[in-house]
């Protein structure tokens, strides 16, 4: 009974403890995202070692859009006309990223948000953990540069 009882106490703290994404938060979204892994309902998940593409968001009074770009080894980015509306929708306890194109629209749970980490989940159940980045940019001597 006492096992019980520490177990029950234990789940609360770690429900009551989780991370919930309130508006000021979605400032934190704005900027370079790198896709580190994606986890798969059936329990297939996939590692990203290393991305040729990283995902912008610029998001401003819960409107912006987010854009595929390919970071360049002397900090530049290649950056083409293609990109997808977002508007951050709050719903009861939920925060949503409602994406829309001229071809199609989906939504995405806005899972995690932090300055350093960002999951969302797709209608299929996948989660997508991202971590905050920034420009590549090496010198001649192969040093990374801040």
């Amino acid at each position: 009974m006492k096992n019980v009882l520490k177990l029950a106490i234990v789940a609360l703290l770690v429900i009551g403890c989780k991370q919930k994404v309130v508006p000021a938060d979605i400032a934190k979204l704005n900027g370079y995202w790198e896709i580190e892994k994606v986890d798969v309902a059936d329990g297939e998940d996939k590692n990203y070692k290393v991305n040729e593409n990283f995902d912008y968001f610029e998001i401003k009074n819960n409107q912006g859009f987010r854009k595929k770009v390919k970071p360049q080894l002397d900090g530049t980015f290649i950056v083409n006309d293609t990109y997808e509306n977002v508007k951050v929708r709050f719903e009861k306890e939920a925060v949503f990223l409602d994406y829309s194109t001229d071809f199609a629209k989906w939504s995405e749970e806005l899972v995690k948000l932090t300055d350093e980490e960002l999951v969302v989940k797709n209608e299929e159940n996948k989660k997508y953990h991202y971590k905050k980045t920034g420009a590549i940019n090496i010198t001649e001597n192969g040093e990374t540069t801040k």
